[in-house]
Parts: C-alpha cells; structure tokens; sequence
C-alpha cells in the first residue's frame, strides 16, 4: 500500500516477527518499547531501551543497595529468556549469586511451585520479566504467601503506570519498576505532554515510558524526513542518525547510529497513588549497546 514508514509493535515475538515483512519491503518501522536487544537491522528504529538501558542499571542499583542473592523470574519468550542471560552473566561477573531462575508460559498465573521456590532460596531481591495478566497472579499469590515487597523487593520491567493504576496500586505499592520514562518526571515538555493527553483521554488517564516513545518517534521521524526532504525509508533512517539530541517529555534524546536511542534510564518506587516516586537515575544519557560484550563478545552493530 506504499506506506511511509510504521510506529509500533508490542513484545519482542511481535517484533521479530514483522521484521521479514519490513526486509522484504526495504520498510521502516519504529519500535517504542524495551527489549533484550542481541537485534540491530537496518529497517528497524529501536527507540525502547537496550538491555544496558533497562536491566544492568537496573542491576547497578540492586547492588548499591548491597543485595547479593538474585532471583530471575520472566514470561517464557525472548524477551525474559536474554534480559535474564546478561542479568546472570552480570551477577555471577560481579561475584554475586543467582538462587533461582523461573519462566512461566506468557498469561501463566500459577505461581505456587515459583513462590515456593522463591521461599526456600531467600534471595535478596526478585528481578520480574513477567509480562502482561501474569503479574497480576504473580503479585497477589506473592502477597496471599505473606511475602510482602518491602521486605523482599521486586524489581520489574514490563510494570508502568497503566498495569498499576489496573492492578491495583496497594498490590504493588513499595515495589520497584525500571524505565526510561516515569509520568512523574519534572520537565516542561513532559507537563504538557500530560496535560494535553489527559485534556483528550481524561483526567484520570496515566502515561506511560512505550507511550512516550511511540509519541517522540512520531516527532523524530518527522524530523528526519524534514531533513531527508523525503519518506524514502533509508533517506529517513539516515537522516534520523545525524539529527543530534531533542528535547522531549522523556528529556534530552537523540538516536545513535546503531539505531538506538540514547537515553537515561530511571527507576522508581510505586506510591499508594500509583505513580513511581523516582530513587535513582543514570548520571547521564546511556549509549544503547544492542550486543551485551559480556554476553555476545566480539558481536557489534555497525549500520551507518
């Protein structure tokens, strides 16, 4: 249908498999949400964050805080399956310990042989990459087990404003999520960006970090194809690599020429209303690294 260019995709199955699709077609499409990188094609923008955007900082706060016992738990896909491989390369590099590493099936909510697990290795802190309805089970058969998240912390990567406000913010209150955006950030684009979607979707409506992407996405390809004075998709993407940082609601960003954008990374406790309280930030903007060196050596990406 001679489209320009595409925004979206959800899950890294999704993503995976549209990308034959944009091969075929020499198309361009702009994925907003975090992903386990170990990918980098030319015909994808990956404007989510990298692993080393997401879970090694994620990984570099749990051990400020001094934990050592590491509990793995992810959806049975590759998004879990590889955040979870660097995370275990990591812990063990850092003479840390991984006690347990569970997956179950994507919308699996039978988490009594995990928690039980979960019981017996009394890990420090649990890394969730549980994606979709899954958390929900996980978090209430946490809680019916007497297992409470301000004694032992979970730390989760696919939980942001919308999954809290639907499951409930006393379910999750005092846990902790890592991202690259929070509604809760204090810059001027970001309180216009609210007000703006809230004034359109009401004023209960909550925001999120793919939400925010998927929004600036839109913004820099425009950009880029001002710049390229053309939709052709590599003009585009070209151009798209050269644009140098942009102010937006997740702050200052730009894309690098690996086709990743360089970003900050956040994380933040959940409060009873249901927003992240920021506890830590990265000092600066991360430079995206598709292939962790620690667990891919030797592997870059190289498109421009």
């Amino acid at each position: 249908d001679h489209v320009v260019t595409v925004f979206g995709g959800w899950t890294s199955a999704s993503r995976k498999a549209m990308l034959p699709v944009f091969q075929k077609f020499h198309n361009l499409l702009w994925y907003p949400v975090q992903f386990e990188g170990n990918e980098c094609s030319p015909n994808i923008m990956y404007s989510g964050a990298q692993p080393n955007q997401q879970a090694l900082p994620a990984l570099t706060w749990a051990e400020q805080k001094g934990y050592k016992r590491y509990f793995l738990l992810g959806s049975d896909y590759v998004y879990p399956r590889t955040a979870n491989l660097i995370l275990r390369k990591h812990i063990i590099h850092d003479h840390l310990k991984v006690v347990g590493e569970q997956y179950v099936p994507l919308g699996g909510n039978d988490f009594s042989g995990v928690i039980a697990k979960i019981q017996q290795s009394k890990p420090d802190i649990i890394i969730n990459t549980l994606n979709g309805s899954s958390n929900v089970a996980f978090f209430k058969q946490l809680q019916a087990a007497g297992i409470s998240t301000d004694k032992l912390p979970v730390m989760s990567f696919s939980i942001a404003e919308p999954e809290a406000k639907a499951m409930g913010p006393s379910l999750l209150a005092g846990s902790y999520a890592t991202w690259n955006y929070f509604m809760s950030l204090k810059n001027t684009l970001n309180a216009a960006f609210i007000k703006a979607y809230q004034a359109k979707y009401g004023k209960d409506t909550v925001v999120d970090d793919p939400m925010v992407h998927g929004y600036e996405d839109v913004y820099i390809w425009a950009a880029a194809a001002e710049k390229a004075k053309s939709f052709d998709p590599k003009k585009v993407r070209d151009a798209a690599v050269t644009l140098g940082f942009m102010d937006s609601p997740l702050g200052s960003v730009k894309f690098a020429q690996n086709q990743s954008m360089v970003q900050k990374a956040y994380i933040g406790k959940l409060q009873p209303d249901g927003q992240f309280k920021i506890v830590w930030s990265s000092p600066k903007a991360i430079q995206p690294q598709p292939y962790d060196p620690l667990t891919f050596p030797g592997k870059s990406c190289k498109l421009h």
